[in-house]
């Protein structure tokens, strides 16, 4: 059963072999141009496969990893090397805008014109994003790769030594044949307990969608026909003859052998009682996820701040459950030629925006002074009035005879009066 679905996979796969010229070869860097290491060559041997023969990558965001397949004598794909993502940007989820620093998601296809042997991040090839599905529902974006440097905004970034190998094994499948290999880039390994913990996101659906062309691959190990309709993907579907797919159109009438919908048939029923049991036990919490594109675009406008050199918070927005975006503290702008232009034009701003403060002050605290002296002068003047307008107070002195014959009496009654008391304390001593 499974090698007639290799077989039924190999007629639909659709990977070119027509071969790479030598003027698309000879001017690779040094650093291009490494071989893989003889451990890996080893492994290759023991698993049947050729140092040339076709070769396929997955990526998963959530687990970090790059995975590298290769095709054996056999024509079915088995994991040769996995790699651990050095940087990734964004959150779980696809990319919408240009400048949502999200790493994308799907379905592409990498060409000899997109390796890059002198790329400014050791060596690099693009993806191919924006591809069919992504033009047909909007969503932009430019050079998007996997990378050396360890270094991302937006990209797939390896370490040097990482990217050497990576870029051996596409280098090897060009020269050995294939014209284009596939990269499938998943927000997680698209297992049914991860569904289960992703199912209230508001990406499921997309994620459904690319779980068709999970699946596929792991029924046959043979990377899937994809095709893209009614803005949707669509895998290892034929269409009917005469009819092709139209990105923003109607599916075409389309047939898929019957030994692989029956394959597919029977996989779905172990999954959903799969996915069932995932969603009535305790799972990890999920991963922070992108929230469409109203999300991106609130990204897309701080980076487009922060390459015009404006200074911006350090981390890019957030944009919560409940329609509120979160922004750091922090902040800061790129040390670029445009962030210092910037930053110049700013600090000249501050420094017009204070002299022309002091300037104000200054003629706040003049006027002030000038009001104050007013205020005192009117002060002075109103006093000195005053003083001018008030009567002057006189002392009354009694004439001399009044005063000594006043002092005359009160003698002459203090006299009486202690003769009286004297008289009245000798009766009562003789009982007179």
């Amino acid at each position: 059963m499974l090698a007639k679905l290799a077989r039924t996979g190999m007629l639909i796969a659709a990977i070119g072999v027509a071969g790479c010229n030598d003027s698309s070869m000879k001017d690779f860097a040094p650093q291009a141009n490494k071989p893989l290491p003889d451990k890996i060559l080893a492994d290759m041997r023991a698993k049947g496969m050729a140092r040339t023969s076709s070769v396929m990558a997955r990526i998963f965001k959530e687990e970090g990893k790059l995975e590298i397949w290769k095709a054996k004598t056999n024509g079915r794909y088995d994991l040769v090397a996995t790699y651990d993502i050095c940087k990734w940007s964004g959150k779980l989820g696809p990319k919408y805008t240009e400048g949502d620093r999200q790493a994308p998601e799907g379905f592409y296809t990498v060409r000899p014109a997109q390796m890059n042997p002198r790329s400014s991040y050791h060596l690099s090839f693009n993806i191919g994003f924006p591809n069919a599905y992504d033009r047909a529902n909007g969503r932009t974006g430019q050079n998007l790769m996997v990378h050396g440097a360890c270094s991302s905004s937006g990209c797939y970034s390896m370490t040097d030594a990482q990217i050497e190998q990576i870029y051996a094994f596409g280098r090897d499948a060009f020269q050995g044949g294939q014209t284009e290999f596939q990269i499938q880039a998943f927000p997680f390994r698209m297992t049914a307990a991860n569904m289960a913990r992703y199912r209230n996101d508001p990406n499921y659906e997309f994620w459904k969608m690319l779980k068709v062309g999970y699946d596929n691959f792991e029924l046959t190990k043979v990377p899937p026909k994809v095709d893209v309709c009614e803005k949707r993907y669509v895998f290892n579907q034929v269409a009917a003859d005469g009819q092709t797919f139209n990105p923003t159109g109607p599916c075409p009438a389309t047939t898929q052998p019957d030994s692989l919908k029956t394959a597919f048939a029977d996989y779905e029923k172990s999954y959903d009682a799969a996915f069932n049991s995932a969603v009535r036990s305790s799972t990890p919490a999920p991963k922070p996820t992108i929230a469409g594109i109203k999300e991106a675009s609130i990204v897309s406008d701080w980076s487009k701040r922060r390459a015009r050199g404006e200074r911006v918070p350090i981390e890019p927005p957030s944009l919560n459950s409940d329609g509120s975006v979160t922004e750091t503290t922090r902040m800061g702008r790129i040390d670029s030629p445009l962030g210092r232009k910037m930053a110049a034009q700013d600090a000249e701003k501050e420094a017009k925006r204070k002299a022309e403060e002091q300037r104000l002050a200054a003629i706040e605290a003049a006027k002030a002074a000038k009001e104050a002296a007013k205020a005192q002068a009117l002060a002075e003047k109103e006093a000195a009035k005053a003083a001018k307008e008030a009567p002057v107070a006189t002392a009354t002195i009694a004439a001399p005879s009044q005063t000594a014959e006043a002092t005359e009496t009160q003698s002459a009654n203090a006299d009486e009066s202690t003769t009286t008391r004297l008289k009245r304390k000798l009766l009562g001593m003789f009982g007179g």
